[in-house]
């Protein structure tokens, strides 16, 4: 078993845990990683670039001049593409980029996305982390406590005090378990789970 020291909000050890091997001790793969991060960044965009072609261009669809002896090029109505103000010929359209990833593969990418960070002495526990009001100040302390100025938090439940308190802080992010994913644990320097968070974490991927 993985043992990690579980630390206070004033960076004193106070215990021990262990960490299931399955999950946060497993060999590290960059392609897996790789495939599903670049999955869900692909899911996140919006797609919705977009352009008005000849038709949806308002306009006369009058030809603008007879087709045969002016001497110029012959010429449609107003809405051509040639023309400034008129339809664009391949520009984009709304479209989704959403696709997914077999279960199991990003089921394993997450577990490995956790042992990175453990192998990488980059995951820390805390006990718990309460405020009792909604105050930043609070928050950066507990921070330079810690000595962390990137990290991602990981509780076990909804902490409004927490989260809001964290919400204005760059380089750090509050995350519930149930939300835990490949890029947001790849995108910060430091983990931190808050202690009762690691049953959350086993119980959703030793299945």
């Amino acid at each position: 078993m993985a043992v990690v020291d579980v630390q206070n909000i004033n960076g004193e050890k106070v215990s021990q845990i262990d960490l299931a091997d399955d999950i946060f001790n497993i060999p590290v793969k960059s392609s897996a990683l790789h495939e599903v991060t670049t999955m869900q960044l692909a899911c996140r965009r919006s797609g919705s670039a977009s352009v008005k072609h000849r038709s949806d261009v308002k306009g006369s669809t009058r030809k603008l001049f007879r087709q045969k002896g002016t001497g110029r090029a012959r010429r449609g109505d107003i809405k051509s593409p040639l023309l400034r103000g008129g339809g664009v010929i391949f520009g984009p359209d709304p479209r989704s980029y959403y696709y997914k990833v077999p279960k199991k593969l990003k089921s394993l990418a997450l577990k490995m996305a956790l042992s990175s960070k453990f192998q990488g002495n980059s995951l820390f526990v805390i006990d718990k982390i309460e405020f009792e009001r909604i105050k930043t100040k609070e928050f950066l302390k507990v921070l330079d406590a810690l000595n962390m100025k990137n990290a991602l938090i990981i509780t076990d439940k909804k902490d409004e005090n927490l989260e809001l308190s964290s919400r204005n802080v760059p380089g750090v992010k509050v995350l519930r378990s149930e939300g835990l994913n490949v890029y947001d644990i790849l995108k910060y320097e430091n983990l931190i789970l808050l202690e009762l968070s690691i049953k959350a974490i086993e119980g959703r991927l030793l299945k």
